[in-house]
């Protein structure tokens, strides 16, 4: 007769297909009972309700106890696992080699739904560190909507160096922006017909096989929502921290919230909001609040981060946007895209290199106390 501890042994075989790690380390596995008749009784919690890999997950659970000798059938209880963030912590720390430097900042740039400007504000941002004199990595990874190549008026073939894809690379005054897109890949007005497995592996191969080496920030620009390939970055790049984009609108601030509440379930940070569309200044003098007011302000106190930026509708952005120019590149000092790429670098998250605060007020109070040499 076979025992429910050979078959939770057997169990370790069967590895969650996103996760990447066995059911029974995950905590996936609940009782398992076996009677005298050979029916072993198993429970297993998906990591998601609704999950799409049910059915897999299911029949490797059914083959892998039908393998045991005195096993005639199974029955499988299906649950909702509750400790997910046990799930996704054990995912991360077996996260795959890349070319990132490990200390280099890697921003996702999120939000909760489409229509909010993640696009613009991700190339607005990347040239605005760059200009800096700072290397700045985009990666695309909104497959089906890709539009950073235009934005960014980056073009070309893709090649490969010693196995891994090579980035094209654009100067801005005294840096560069390196971007990987579908839309250096495919025709720009072609549609992707492709499910979500096929999506998080090519997501997966613009992080694992591409050359992202001598990068001082990585920006990720995302789909709206929580779907697959959220879900793929977090595993992948446990490093990552978000920066949350929202208009003024409540209802989309309340749709941003879950976009952070992913994050935190999914021990990624969240470091701070960005408000876009935050208003329109008319030659008139006058200011309108066109898509409302204060739901950035609001989201950014509820999440107890920082309100980054509020940004406002401007001809100059979607003329950039247009002509592959960014709308930072004609911007003064004082510049809502220069300013936040100023907060990014100085307090939100500074380059692999720089001062930390301790350093910072030695060498403060090292330059203020310095003696004129005679």
């Amino acid at each position: 007769m076979a025992s429910a501890e050979e078959l939770r042994k057997r169990l370790n075989q069967v590895l969650d297909p996103e996760l990447g790690a066995s059911i029974v380390e995950l905590g996936m596995v609940g009782q398992i009972d076996v009677d005298p008749s050979g029916l072993a009784r198993v429970e297993v919690a998906l990591t998601t309700a609704g999950c799409p890999l049910r059915a897999q997950i299911e029949r490797d659970v059914r083959e892998a106890a039908l393998s045991i000798d005195g096993v005639r059938s199974v029955e499988l209880v299906m649950g909702v696992l509750e400790l997910m963030q046990r799930a996704r912590t054990i995912a991360q720390t077996r996260a795959p080699l890349t070319s990132i430097p490990y200390q280099t900042p890697v921003l996702m740039i999120a939000s909760g739904k489409g229509g909010v400007g993640k696009s613009s504000i991700t190339a607005n941002l990347a040239v605005g560190l760059a200009e800096r004199g700072l290397r700045v990595g985009v990666l695309d990874a909104d497959i089906w909507g890709f539009s950073l190549s235009r934005l960014l008026g980056i073009g070309g073939e893709v090649r490969a160096n010693a196995g891994k894809m090579q980035p094209l690379e654009k100067r801005f005054a005294q840096g560069s922006v390196k971007l990987l897109s579908m839309g250096l890949l495919a025709d720009e007005d072609q549609a992707l017909l492709w499910r979500g497995l096929v999506v998080q592996k090519a997501v997966a191969q613009f992080i694992e096989d591409a050359d992202w080496s001598e990068i001082d920030y990585l920006l990720i620009d995302t789909p709206p929502g929580t779907g697959d390939i959220a879900m793929t970055l977090a595993r992948l790049l446990p490093q990552m921290g978000q920066l949350l984009v929202t208009t003024p609108a409540h209802a989309a601030q309340r749709v941003a919230q879950r976009a952070a509440d992913f994050a935190r379930k999914s021990n990624i940070r969240v470091l701070g909001v960005i408000e876009n569309m935050s208003g329109l200044s008319c030659v008139c003098g006058e200011r309108h609040a066109i898509f409302g007011e204060g739901g950035g302000r609001v989201l950014s106190e509820e999440l107890g981060v920082p309100l980054l930026a509020e940004i406002e509708l401007g001809v100059a952005i979607c003329a950039g946007a247009d002509l592959g120019e960014p709308a930072v590149i004609h911007e003064d000092s004082d510049g809502p895209f220069r300013k936040l790429a100023e907060r990014i670098v100085s307090d939100i998250a500074p380059p692999a290199g720089a001062l930390g605060c301790t350093a910072r007020m030695l060498d403060s109070l090292e330059r203020a106390v310095q003696i004129p040499s005679s």
